[in-house]
C-alpha cells in the first residue's frame, strides 16, 4: 500500500522520456542529458558512464555536480589552494586553484551559503572575483597567524583560522596564498596554508586541519542558477514568454541576474514542467486515506474489500483532468 501512495504523489521531476538521473545525482527538468530533455543548451548535464556510479557534469566540461537541489541550486566540487614548505622555509608544494562557471547559464556562486576560508598559524589568503553583471573585479581576504597549536580555539575565529564573505554575482575567482616566514617555527605543527571557498553549513574547524588537509583536495560549494538575463519586471512589460508553468510564478533571484520559477502557495513540486506544481491537498487525500486504509487492516476490520490502488489511480487521473 505505501509503494502506491508514492507513486500516486511522486511529483515529476524530468520531461517525459527524459533520463531523470547520473549515478546519485537527481536531473530535474530544465536540466537534462540531451536536446530536447532540457530548456536549453546552458542547462545541459553530461552523464560520464566511465565511472562508478556515473558522475554529472555542467555541459561538456570538468565541473562535476553531486546535487541539483529543488530551490535553484547547484553542489559542485572545488579544489583547494595549498601553500606547503619544509622545515627550512623551502617551499614543497603550492596550488592555485581557480573556477570559472558557465557565462551563459547565468551560474554565480552563492553569496548565503559559501563563504571563504583560510586556514593556517602563518598565512595570508586572497580571493578574487569577477562579478557577472558589471565584470568588474574584486579583492577578499584575511589573515591567519598564530604561535603556538595550543592556542588554536576549536572555531575559525581568526587564530589558525579566518572567514570572509564573498560578493553577489560572482561567477569567476581564484585564490592566492603568501606567508611571512614560510612557516618556519611553526613548521612542526603546521606546514601548510590552506584556503578555500566551501559551502558554509559543511565547514567545522578543529585545530587538527592545520595538518589534516594535505590529504583533502575538493570541498562542496554552492552555485545559483536562474534563466536568461532579464528579470520578470522586463519579461512582462515587454510581453515575452518565460518558462514558469501551470501554478506557477515568475520571480527575480536574490543573486544573479535573470529569472526563477516557484509554485503557487498551496502547491509543490517542479514549477517548470507542465502539471508540475502539484496541490499539496491532494497530498493529504491520498494520505489520509492511506492511513484509514491501514487502521482497518491493522485492526482486522473487514467491512468492505478496497482496491486501494485502484483508487488512488482515479483520484490522480480525475485530478489531472
Amino acid at each position: 500500500m505505501l509503494a502506491a501512495v508514492t507513486a500516486a504523489t511522486a511529483f515529476p521531476i524530468a520531461k517525459p522520456g527524459c533520463q531523470d538521473r547520473c549515478g546519485n545525482v537527481s536531473i530535474p527538468y530544465p536540466f537534462g542529458t540531451r536536446k530536447d530533455c532540457y530548456y536549453g543548451p546552458e542547462f545541459l548535464i553530461t552523464c560520464n558512464h566511465s565511472f562508478n556510479p556515473p558522475k554529472a557534469f555542467i555541459g561538456k566540461g570538468t565541473l562535476e555536480v553531486t546535487e541539483i537541489t529543488p530551490d535553484v541550486k547547484l553542489r559542485l566540487m572545488q579544489y583547494i589552494a595549498e601553500d606547503c614548505y619544509n622545515r627550512t622555509g623551502a617551499r614543497t608544494k603550492r596550488n592555485i586553484p581557480w573556477i570559472n562557471l558557465p557565462t551563459q547559464g547565468p551560474y554565480v556562486f552563492s553569496d548565503t551559503d559559501n563563504m571563504f576560508v583560510a586556514i593556517g598559524c602563518d598565512t595570508h589568503a586572497e580571493l578574487q572575483g569577477i562579478r557577472e553583471d558589471t565584470y568588474d573585479t574584486y579583492l577578499v581576504g584575511c589573515i591567519s597567524e598564530c604561535s603556538s597549536k595550543t592556542v588554536v580555539p576549536n572555531t575559525c575565529s581568526g587564530v589558525g583560522c579566518c572567514h570572509t564573505s564573498i560578493a553577489k554575482g560572482t561567477n569567476y575567482f581564484d585564490v592566492h596564498l603568501s606567508s611571512k616566514t614560510n612557516h618556519t617555527g611553526i613548521w612542526e605543527f603546521n606546514p601548510c596554508s590552506f584556503a578555500f571557498m566551501i559551502e558554509e553549513k559543511q565547514f567545522s574547524f578543529f585545530p587538527s586541519n592545520l595538518s589534516d588537509l594535505e590529504n583533502v583536495t575538493k570541498l562542496p560549494i554552492i552555485v545559483d542558477w536562474s534563466i536568461g538575463r532579464n528579470n520578470c519586471e522586463t519579461l512582462e512589460k515587454n510581453k515575452m514568454s518565460n518558462a514558469c508553468q501551470g501554478q506557477s510564478k515568475c520571480h527575480d533571484p536574490e543573486n544573479g541576474s535573470g529569472y526563477i520559477c516557484k509554485c503557487l502557495g498551496g502547491y509543490q513540486g517542479n514549477p517548470y514542467l507542465p502539471n508540475g506544481c502539484q496541490s499539496m491537498h491532494f497530498f493529504f487525500l491520498i494520505l489520509s486515506l492511506f492511513f484509514i486504509i491501514f487502521y482497518l487492516h491493522k485492526e482486522k476490520v473487514k467491512l468492505f474489500v478496497i482496491d486501494f490502488e485502484e483508487i488512488s489511480n482515479l483520484i490522480f487521473r480525475n485530478w489531472i483532468t
